[in-house]
């Protein structure tokens, strides 16, 4: 179900319902098919995928990004009904299964872990994937200093310039933020003080625990038969030669893409290196990828 909420000539904001009722903000761009699916990784939202997006819109390609539920626009869990895995899946399986064809996915980080357990429960619901630095099994360090910085701020920032600080020291090797751009990134209380845009809850009831599931991953993984890229960074702490080679030969027909001066973040660090790489997959793609039409998931409850 899709709501508009604003339309400009460049992209449409609206509402989608995902999975049980939950309402998730997206951003809309018209064009051929295939479309693309855009899922954001942890703590992120589909800003992560503007630049991407346009590049993508602009050489024809309908795009589709939304803000998984407890990040951005999207709604919160009641505060009686835990976050778990299982709700994200359904959101992507809903999400893509009420587009006309089956789309790309073009997923970061858990967004990509979440897009392997939805086409594994549903063969055929992406015609192709593209995963962005992020493999079934991943480096416990990189997940730490995540998981540190999302934590570090229990009771949020003063001001944004104590944000951009913040923010500054996990990243030093990006641009300072500008105060435009952390308002996307941080909510303002009544208290006067900024925190972030996702539920704090998603970290540990979501993320903290998460390599326990590593194995069921690795099973999806597996079990993935539609065209697939991985595009991975060259300086990410998360993914590393190792898991690379391990992801690579459960999925032995996919493809590899490394970006030697791209961190975990691979689209916001070399986005015209890793939107080039997109591109030329989906240039490669086969037709037939684009040419199915029955897409009927039964997802939704």
């Amino acid at each position: 179900m899709v709501t508009p909420l604003s339309f400009s000539a460049i992209t449409e904001e609206i509402r989608l319902e995902g999975a049980h009722g939950a309402g998730l903000g997206a951003s809309r761009n018209p064009g051929k098919q295939p479309g693309i699916l855009f899922a954001h990784g942890f703590g992120q939202t589909r800003g992560a995928w503007t630049t991407t997006a346009e590049a993508l819109n602009a050489a024809g390609h309908a795009t589709l990004s939304y803000d998984a539920r407890g990040h951005g626009d999207s709604d919160w869990n009641a505060s009686d009904l835990p976050y778990h895995g299982d709700q994200f899946t359904d959101d992507l399986i809903v999400l893509a299964g009420e587009l006309p064809r089956p789309p790309v996915l073009v997923a970061a980080s858990m967004g990509g872990l979440f897009g392997l357990m939805a086409e594994a429960r549903w063969p055929g619901l992406f015609s192709a994937m593209v995963l962005v630095d992020i493999t079934p099994r991943w480096e416990t360090r990189g997940v730490e200093r995540i998981l540190a910085f999302m934590s570090a701020h229990p009771d949020g920032f003063a001001s944004l310039e104590e944000a951009a600080d913040s923010i500054a020291v996990y990243m030093p090797h990006r641009p300072r933020k500008s105060e435009d751009s952390l308002r996307a990134l941080l909510r303002p209380g009544k208290d006067g003080r900024w925190s972030w845009h996702w539920d704090p809850r998603l970290v540990d009831e979501l993320a903290r625990d998460s390599e326990q599931h590593q194995d069921v991953i690795a099973e999806a993984a597996r079990k993935v038969q539609c065209p697939l890229l991985l595009v991975s960074g060259g300086r990410s702490d998360l993914v590393s030669p190792q898991t690379v080679e391990e992801f690579m030969a459960l999925v032995p027909h996919a493809q590899h893409v490394h970006l030697p001066d791209a961190t975990h973040m691979v689209a916001g660090d070399d986005n015209n290196a890793f939107t080039a790489a997109v591109l030329n997959y989906l240039d490669a793609l086969p037709s037939a990828a684009s040419a199915r039409t029955e897409h009927v998931t039964g997802a939704r409850p």
